[in-house]
C-alpha cells in the first residue's frame, strides 16, 4: 500500500480542498507507487499564501540567531535520517543511491551554512561625507516567497532556497516538482519538527499549471525562485512582470567540457563520463558536449566510448549500479526525438547507445543507453538545444580559441570545463569563457553550495544560488542615516569651496 501524503498549511497536515489525488511513481519500475499526493488547486495556494502572510508580521521580528538555531535543529535531523530519506529519494526519481545521499548532505551543508547567517546578515557601515552623521545598511525580509522546486535535487535545491529564506525573516509557500513530491514532503516534516512555527513554512503539491502559476499571480507572494527549463522560466518572468514580483530562475545548459591535446587524458575521460551520465545526464551542469583538440580526439574518443559501453544501468537502489532511469516517459520519448534528430543531421555519426535499455528488470522502467554522436559541429540541435539525458555530442577543434568559441556559442551560460596542463591555457579559459561556473580540470558538474551558483544568458535572469549572494534574492537592502548634529545638514547640495 502506498504513503498518502498531505499538503502542511498553518503548521496542520491537510487534504486539499478538492480531495483529488495523483501518484508518484518510481521511474526504475513503474509498478512501483511511492505515494499518493494531493492534487492541489489555486484555493490551496490561496489558503497557503494567507497563512504564510500572517506569520510573516511575527517571523520577521525573531531574531536572526533564533532563526539560524531552527535551521541547526533541522541540520541535525537531516543528518539522522540521511540514509532513510535518499532511499526514498532513489525510489521516485531515479538516481543512484550514492547521488542521493550526497543530494541530501548538499541540503544539510545549507541548512548549517545558513543557520551561521542568522549571526552574520552582514550590512555595511561607511563615514558620511557630513559631520556628526552615522551611515549604515541592514537587510530586511522580503514577505512572502514563492518557492518552485525542480524533481532532479528535489532535496538540495529546496534547500538552497528555503534555508535562506528563512533566515532573512521571509515565510515560505513551497510547491515541490510533481514528479519528486515525497523528499520535498520529507524536509518540510523535518522543519516541522525542528520548531518551525505555524505558517511560517507551507508545502502545496501539485502541477505547475493549478499551483505554479496561481503562486506567480499571488498579489500577496512577493518574490518567485524557479529552478527548471528556461521555457517556463521566460513564462514565470513573464506573469511575475506584470506585478513587479521580484523572480529569480535558474533554468538550462548546454554545459561543455574541453580537452586539449596537453591534458591527463585518464583524468578528462573520469571527468567526462562523470559529467555527461551523473543523474543519467539530467542536471543543468551535465556535460552535454565534449570538445577536443583534434590531435588528441581520435585516442579520446575511442577511451570514451569504450568506458561508456560498460557503464552499468539499472535500480539505483542496488550496489553496484552506475546510471539510473530517465524520470519519466515523456522524458524518455523527448531524448530518444533528439537521438533521431542528431541521426538525420547532417555528418553526425552514432558512436554508441542511440535507444532504449530493455533489458531485464529495466523493461519495467524509464531507461536509455549512453549514447555518444561524433562528428558532429557546433550548428547542429544536438549540439545546441538542451536534451536533459545521456546523450553526448562531440565536437573536435584546432586550438584553444577555437575550442572557447565553440563553447560560447549557445544560448546557455551556466557551466563550463577545461583540462590542460597549461596554466596559460587555464587562465584564458577563466577570462574568455562566458559562463556562471568554469572548472578547470574538474567535470561541469560538482558546485559547492558556499559558492554563488548560475550562469549567463538563456541559464538565467542575473541572481545566483547559493553562499551569501542567495541573500540578495531573499532580502531587501535598507540603508539608515542617523544624523546626530542637532541642525538641518543638507546632502546632495554642493558645499565644497574651491
Amino acid at each position: 500500500m502506498a504513503d498518502v501524503y498531505k499538503n502542511f498549511i498553518n503548521g496542520k497536515w491537510i487534504e486539499t480542498k478538492s480531495g483529488k489525488t495523483f501518484k508518484n511513481i518510481n521511474p526504475a519500475n513503474t509498478e512501483d507507487v511511492v505515494g499518493i499526493f494531493p492534487s492541489s488547486d489555486e484555493k490551496d495556494v490561496n489558503k497557503a499564501v494567507e497563512s504564510a502572510r500572517k506569520a510573516w508580521e511575527m517571523w520577521r521580528k525573531v531574531p536572526a540567531p533564533k532563526r539560524g538555531a531552527i535551521l541547526e535543529k533541522a541540520c541535525k535531523l537531516l543528518i539522522d535520517r540521511k540514509n532513510e530519506i535518499a532511499k526514498l529519494m532513489t525510489r521516485e526519481m531515479g538516481k543512484i543511491l550514492m547521488e542521493t545521499q550526497g543530494d541530501i548532505q548538499e541540503g544539510i551543508d545549507t541548512a548549517f551554512y545558513m543557520a551561521g547567517e542568522g549571526r552574520r546578515l552582514f550590512g555595511q557601515t561607511t563615514p558620511s561625507e557630513l559631520n556628526d552623521k552615522f551611515c549604515m545598511s541592514i537587510r530586511i525580509p522580503m514577505g512572502v516567497a514563492g518557492v518552485i522546486s525542480p524533481w532532479n535535487f528535489p532535496m538540495a535545491i529546496p534547500c538552497w532556497k528555503i534555508m535562506p529564506a528563512l533566515i532573512c525573516g521571509d515565510t515560505v509557500v513551497f510547491k515541490p516538482a510533481s514528479d519528486a513530491p515525497a523528499s520535498g514532503a520529507k524536509l518540510i516534516e523535518v522543519l516541522e519538527e525542528a520548531g518551525i512555527p505555524e505558517g511560517v513554512v507551507n508545502l502545496v503539491h501539485g502541477t505547475g499549471k493549478s499551483v505554479g502559476i496561481p503562486m506567480c499571480n499571488h498579489p500577496n507572494i512577493n518574490l518567485i525562485t524557479f529552478t527548471g527549463s528556461s521555457q517556463v522560466g521566460s513564462e514565470i518572468a513573464s506573469v511575475c512582470g506584470k506585478t513587479l514580483k521580484r523572480v529569480s530562475l535558474e533554468m538550462g545548459g548546454k554545459n561543455a567540457q574541453i580537452v586539449m591535446d596537453d591534458a591527463d587524458l585518464d583524468l578528462a575521460l573520469e571527468g567526462a563520463i562523470w559529467g555527461a551520465y551523473g543523474t543519467t545526464g539530467q542536471r543543468c551542469t551535465a556535460t552535454s558536449r565534449l570538445i577536443i583538440h583534434k590531435k588528441i580526439a581520435k585516442e579520446f574518443i575511442k577511451m570514451f566510448v569504450e568506458r561508456a559501453s560498460k557503464i552499468k544501468i539499472g535500480d539505483g537502489l542496488k550496489p553496484g549500479t552506475e546510471m539510473g532511469p530517465v524520470i519519466n516517459e515523456g522524458q524518455l520519448k523527448t531524448i530518444h526525438q533528439y537521438v533521431i534528430i542528431g541521426k538525420d543531421e547532417d555528418k553526425a555519426e552514432l558512436a554508441l547507445g542511440g535507444d532504449f535499455y530493455t533489458k531485464g528488470e529495466c523493461a519495467k522502467g524509464f531507461f536509455y543507453q549512453p549514447t555518444v554522436f561524433i562528428k558532429c559541429h557546433r550548428k547542429m540541435r544536438i549540439a545546441r538545444e538542451e536534451i536533459f539525458g545521456p546523450v553526448l555530442t562531440i565536437i573536435e577543434v584546432k586550438d584553444l580559441d577555437d575550442a572557447i568559441e565553440v563553447l560560447n556559442d549557445t544560448n546557455y551560460g551556466l557551466s563550463s570545463s577545461i583540462y590542460t596542463r597549461d596554466v596559460n591555457k587555464a587562465f584564458k579559459a577563466i577570462r574568455d569563457i562566458y559562463a556562471g561556473i568554469t572548472y578547470i580540470n574538474g567535470p561541469t558538474i560538482g558546485a559547492e553550495m558556499h559558492m554563488p551558483f548560475g550562469g549567463t544568458k538563456h541559464t538565467g535572469n542575473g541572481h545566483r544560488e547559493s553562499g551569501t549572494e542567495v541573500l540578495n534574492t531573499f532580502s531587501e537592502w535598507k540603508t539608515i542615516y542617523v544624523d546626530y548634529s542637532g541642525k538641518l545638514q543638507k546632502a546632495q547640495i554642493d558645499t565644497y569651496k574651491e
